[in-house]
């Protein structure tokens, strides 16, 4: 991940997406359906939260930087209509695109926010992990999160309505060898979502969330093969998606786990 070429924002998919429904289109279509921003929807974790959340008749805005995995998660999705956008949220130009084509072209307003896209490097001592690994990890982990929350918290806040996720780990609440900057830059996310809590009106919720132990591409980075011994992210994602579609004001400033 971290020597992938950063690709240009694309706010018209290669595949063209079904149309998604304004704020009224969705109230009349299902009065209950919330819309729910995921970052790093096209594969593990914010894939399979995706694919949950759309089967229980919510609508998915997704996006990540390859459009090839978008394209066939599109196909995957049930209705009603998602939006999946390649953007890399390292990007603070590319997440303000986002922004733009979501709120004021689209005119909706998330009802909930998962910052999932997130990043590891291999296992190393920190003298030995090259520059370019350390830089990716909080580009993606911590700047990513933060440039979602700039471009899309004032709408948020503006309504007074909304909960945001961002996606923690044990490790940004304890520590491990070998991949201190993953560690670090999930302290970081704690420490983030804690303050952001204190700037938040009555109404919305912001937590950092642990996904527990689930066999990703992530895990499988550090635990090599024994990483087959967890849960998948399919089997993980109906717990998830309970939790985070049952979050409510009462949770801001929580550290939470799956």
């Amino acid at each position: 991940m971290p020597s992938t070429p950063t690709p240009s924002f694309s706010p018209s998919p290669t595949t063209t997406p079904t149309p998604t429904p304004t704020a009224s289109a969705r109230a009349s279509m299902n009065p209950a359906a919330r819309t729910i921003l995921i970052t790093g929807v096209s594969k593990g974790l914010g894939k399979a939260l995706a694919l949950e959340i759309a089967s229980n008749g919510h609508i998915v805005i997704g996006c990540s930087r390859s459009q090839d995995k978008l394209d066939s998660l599109r196909s995957s999705l049930s209705s009603p209509p998602h939006l999946l956008l390649q953007v890399d949220v390292t990007s603070d130009t590319h997440v303000a695109e986002l922004a733009k084509t979501v709120i004021e072209l689209k005119g909706i307003v998330p009802d909930i926010i998962v910052n999932n896209a997130g990043t590891i490097n291999k296992n190393n001592r920190i003298w030995e992990v090259p520059v370019e690994e350390i830089d990716a990890v909080f580009d993606t982990n911590v700047k990513g999160t933060v440039n979602v929350l700039r471009h899309f918290l004032p709408k948020m806040v503006e309504r007074k309505r909304g909960i945001v996720v961002n996606m923690s780990s044990g490790w940004g609440r304890s520590a491990a060898a070998q991949v201190a900057p993953y560690c670090a830059s999930k302290w970081a996310i704690e420490g983030l979502t804690k303050s952001i809590a204190k700037e938040l009106p009555p109404g919305m919720a912001i937590v950092a969330l642990s996904p527990g132990v689930v066999n990703t591409d992530m895990l499988a980075s550090c635990f090599g093969a024994s990483s087959n011994l967890y849960q998948t992210p399919e089997a993980w994602a109906p717990k998830a998606a309970a939790m985070v579609l049952n979050l409510t004001a009462a949770d801001n400033g929580g550290s939470l786990t799956i």
